[in-house]
């Protein structure tokens, strides 16, 4: 499995980063987790082709995690895709994405493409779901985005990522993590409580709960990414690549 930082950054580009989009290439499929609004830009920035993703797996109904799918999706209406996309996403993902789609471009979700998409809910509680080599799962979260927000988990070929979303300190953050060989997880801010988010304190008291081979820091703030340096934890940044099985 072979995970990709595309976009590691908070919702305001601090760091001048772009907004949350992470690749998971395995037997030869490809997934994103999260697609922020920023996500078809730094996709064409480092290389990757929009056509190679056959999944999305979205952790809450924020613009700086879902609002790259109206781009995604009509980029694969005028490059004349033809393979289906599946969307994985908390419930309200379909309404949301339709209105979305209908706010940024009207009339765009009544066009007929040569491709299908798919909208596929999580239930919040853990339960599987497969898309090729991939098993998707979702537990529901501490963050408000007008719908449930989620801690994510793809597994492949014996390989697993986790990720948290942006959410405050909660259990259920460690069934997402657990046994994975990468968990990647929100650290806003150093230490400063900022409601339904995690700072780098709270997380690293809580960190030997997180039974994860490698725990990567994510959605950094300006706060943190002055100060992430002094973290015990490696601090994700774009275009980032991790091989899940290596050091």
């Amino acid at each position: 499995m072979e995970i990709t930082f595309v976009g590691s950054g908070d919702a305001f580009g601090s760091g001048g980063r772009f907004q949350t989009c992470i690749r998971v290439r395995a037997d030869g499929a490809t997934a994103l987790v999260d697609c922020g609004a920023t996500s078809l830009t730094a996709m064409r920035a480092q290389g990757i082709d929009p056509g190679e993703v056959g999944a999305v797996v979205i952790t809450h109904l924020h613009g700086d995690h879902f609002g790259g799918l109206p781009f995604l999706v009509l980029d694969g209406q005028f490059t004349r895709r033809t393979a289906p996309l599946t969307v994985f996403g908390p419930v309200s993902t379909r309404d949301r994405l339709h209105t979305a789609m209908e706010t940024l471009y009207p009339g765009s979700t009544g066009v007929k493409r040569r491709f299908e998409v798919e909208v596929v809910e999580l239930d919040g509680a853990g339960g599987s779901l497969r898309h090729g080599p991939f098993s998707v799962r979702g537990w529901e979260v501490d963050h408000a985005s007008g719908a449930p927000a989620l801690a994510v988990r793809v597994d492949a070929g014996g390989h697993g990522f986790g990720y948290s979303g942006d959410t405050a300190w909660t259990p259920a953050l460690v069934p997402a993590a657990d046994g994975a060989e990468v968990f990647a997880c929100e650290a806003y801010t150093w230490d400063r409580q900022v409601r339904y988010h995690l700072d780098y304190r709270t997380l690293r008291e809580h960190a030997g709960e997180l039974a994860a081979g490698r725990l990567v820091l994510t959605h950094m703030g300006p706060e943190m990414l002055a100060r992430s340096g002094e973290a015990e934890h490696a601090a994700a940044v774009d275009g980032l690549v991790l091989r899940a099985g290596t050091s």
